[in-house]
């Protein structure tokens, strides 16, 4: 069964130079074209692709706003982010409403097709340099801030990392991407933390610890 794919883009010859690139694959199958994220709602009532490719900039309902209205609406959906902004703000905005990955234009053909099939599969596409802008914002903490939860708290060098970051409010899949770690890998080092700051849950552990740094 090929993988049904909607392309949202406001320039119509990019959308339909991406068109063009998914008709050479015999795995994909475009089944709509949106000029932004209102219209892609819209034709979504009516075909369900398994992919959405979406552009950030767009009028109307910008790419963000939308992979949050389709991953409310439609979860199962993935929504893969190909635009050429590669700016911090809007990687971790995409992310954090639901986009399984972050892609720039400048890639290839055939990485696209492979893109698009793995976001199918379930992984999470997040290209080495898309990965170092997400680094970037983490190491964007000060280390005072550090330094206070780990005195206040007891943790280790890595556990007071990952505890800045939840209080800056990256999730499990960014802190993963940025510190180079499994998700698995990831989610043991909160649950440790949680331990530690006598939590069983990430709200009640971001409040104690943003209460430890006003303090």
């Amino acid at each position: 069964m090929k993988i049904k794919v909607m392309i949202v883009d406001d320039q119509p010859i990019l959308a339909e130079g991406i068109r063009s690139v998914l008709s050479n694959s015999g795995e994909i199958e475009t089944v709509g074209v949106a000029k932004d994220g209102a219209d892609a709602l819209e034709k979504m009532e009516k075909s369900l692709p398994d992919v959405v490719l979406m552009d950030i900039r767009m009028p109307n309902m910008n790419g963000v706003v939308a992979t949050g209205e389709i991953k409310k609406r439609y979860p199962a959906v993935k929504v893969l982010i190909l635009t050429t902004f590669d700016d911090s703000d809007y990687i971790l905005s995409a992310i954090n409403n639901g986009a399984c990955g972050y892609l720039l234009k400048d890639i290839g053909a055939a990485a696209l097709i492979d893109a698009i099939k793995n976001a199918c599969a379930g992984d999470t596409i997040l290209p080495a340099k898309i990965a170092k802008k997400i680094t970037d914002a983490a190491k964007n903490v000060s280390a005072d801030r550090e330094a206070r939860i780990r005195r206040a708290f007891g943790l280790s060098d890595r556990e007071t990392e990952i505890a800045v970051m939840l209080t800056e409010g990256f999730n499990n899949r960014q802190i993963a991407s940025a510190l180079g770690l499994s998700e698995g890998t990831s989610r043991n080092y909160i649950s440790a933390i949680y331990m530690k700051i006598g939590c069983d849950n990430r709200a009640d552990a971001v409040a104690k610890m943003k209460e430890a740094l006003s303090s």
